[in-house]
């Protein structure tokens, strides 16, 4: 059972550099004495005992996937009510909790985790994109520092199939390494993403010191199948750093980077160039893609556009057109400084050729959170919108009139850079993963999936001997993540079967001795 977190939306959150790691794989321990104790094969086929003592904190989450206790777990505050099908994404970070990509259903249970291997410390943005005509997973690895408090990311992207294979991973072109704040595949099957380039700089015209560090945002344009660069663009070489409304490094940290611009988001606009977000400007930006010139700047200090003041924005993320013409954005309203006692998601009205910028619509949380980093604002195929609010840990699904039809949020004490919503369909190469203990003279059985979303029904077979001789047992209907099911009596063997909607059986665990 997932436990709920019921502390204040109030609390204090951790600073999104605090990564903390949670543990590693599943312990493999043998029982000392006899006792009740449960057998566990791993996805691999490996089998382990462990004591049957859920008071202790080290306890399992999951009896059939031990390795993953320290997965963090969803509350469901509203109820999914008329909502688009779909799973959630996350990348929970911070508060000791396994950092990886996570999906769970409107439940709140887990569908697919994947631990970040070392030496990454975090998982960043996970989505799904199309790649080579065909769903794909996507999400970023690494490690994330910076100055001033402002997450600066050195890692790659990786695409997974819907079999959770890793495809490809995508670096940087050079010694660079890739930024965490955004990914996109092209039509074209090209990959846009960011770099932090720190270069010598001289800032004594703004006050800095004439052998400065500038860090400046670049795009790189990357053809994923051969890591060809194909298009590149400079931030210092188009955008005034007089621009900026973040303060440069003083005293002893005079000669740390100077954040100017912020990057944190990039996107193809409707007629394929390019559209991006600067947070520490204030602005954003349509970019000629095969020139690189400034086509137009919204927001900031040299706005092209007169903007209803309804429509002002501040320290925003994820500048996106929707598909009715109108663009949206996350309006943190708060970073450096404090601008607006909350955020919430932004849509616009841009006139490109009168250069107005009109207030539609804004969606915000009942609990009036204010993000000062992160979130993200997303259309949805009906019309609605998915919200991730950033470092405050909820996320909400509004209905094209604004309403509420689904709201929740990560433990308290994480975070997730974005939250979206898809409609997934996967097929796991592992086997399900099969727990047993005893309990009153019966055997319990514990049976997981991790990324299986066809399983409708789990059928345990048992008997004397492993193999196809083990006969029906007990059949249940998948609830969660991980399904309990009792068999009366004790049984030398157990073997669980997944079933899909139809009867048919889709995955097998393997055979697991009973008694340990």
């Amino acid at each position: 059972m997932l436990c709920r977190v019921t502390e204040s939306p109030t609390a204090p959150k951790t600073s999104r550099r605090n990564v903390l790691l949670g543990v590693g794989g599943a312990a493999i321990c043998t029982l000392a004495g006899g006792g009740a104790g449960y057998a566990i094969a791993n996805t691999d086929g490996r089998s382990s005992t462990d004591a049957d003592d859920a008071a202790k904190s080290d306890a399992p989450q999951y009896r059939s996937r031990p390795d993953l206790r320290a997965m963090a777990d969803v509350t469901i505050t509203t109820p999914a009510n008329g909502t688009t099908p779909g799973g959630i994404l996350l990348t929970p970070f911070a508060g000791g909790w396994l950092s990886g990509p996570l999906m769970v259903d409107e439940q709140g249970s887990p569908i697919w985790f994947k631990k970040v291997p070392d030496p990454a410390t975090v998982a960043i943005d996970f989505k799904a994109q199309r790649y080579r005509n065909k769903q794909v997973l996507c999400w970023w690895e690494g490690t994330i520092g910076g100055t001033g408090g402002q997450g600066v990311g050195q890692g790659e992207f990786v695409i997974a199939d819907n079999h959770y294979h890793e495809i490809t991973r995508i670096r940087a072109a050079g010694s660079e390494q890739a930024d965490q704040h955004d990914f996109i595949i092209t039509p074209n099957d090209t990959a846009v993403f960011w770099v932090y380039d720190p270069i010598p700089y001289d800032l004594s015209p703004y006050g800095g010191p004439a052998d400065g560090v500038l860090h400046d945002g670049v795009i790189q344009e990357i053809d994923i199948a051969t890591g060809q660069k194909v298009f590149e663009w400079r931030a210092h070489e188009h955008i005034g750093l007089d621009e900026s409304h973040a303060p440069l490094p003083k005293g002893d940290n005079a000669h740390l980077p100077w954040d100017f611009f912020h990057a944190n988001s990039v996107g193809l606009a409707a007629d394929g160039n390019l559209i991006v977000s600067a947070r520490h400007t204030w602005g954003c930006y349509k970019i000629d893609r095969k020139s690189g010139e400034v086509i137009w700047r919204l927001g900031g200090k040299k706005s092209d556009f007169t903007i209803d003041p309804k429509a002002a924005f501040f320290w925003q993320h994820d500048f996106r057109q929707r598909r009715d013409g109108t663009y949206s954005v996350f309006d943190n309203g708060a970073g450096i400084e404090k601008n607006r006692d909350y955020s919430r998601g932004l849509v616009m009205q841009l006139d490109e050729s009168a250069r107005t910028a009109k207030f539609v619509t804004e969606f915000v949380h009942d609990e009036k959170l204010s993000a000062p980093t992160q979130g993200c604002c997303r259309e949805l195929a009906d019309g609605g919108t998915f919200m991730g609010w950033g470092q405050m840990p909820w996320f909400t699904e509004y209905a094209p009139d604004g309403t509420v039809r689904l709201d929740g949020h990560l433990p308290l004490n994480s975070q997730s850079y974005r939250a979206y919503k898809v409609d997934w369909s996967a097929e796991p190469l592992d086997q399900p993963a099969l727990g047993l203990h005893t309990e009153g003279g019966n055997v319990i059985v514990s049976v997981s999936w991790n990324g299986a979303t066809k399983v409708a029904k789990w059928r345990a077979r048992a008997g004397g001997q492993p193999g196809e001789a083990l006969s029906p047992a007990v059949e249940a209907d998948r609830t969660g993540f991980e399904t309990t099911m009792k068999i009366d009596g004790m049984v030398e063997y157990v073997v669980v079967d997944a079933l899909d909607r139809s009867g048919k059986v889709i995955g097998t665990s393997a055979s697991i001795p009973a008694r340990v």
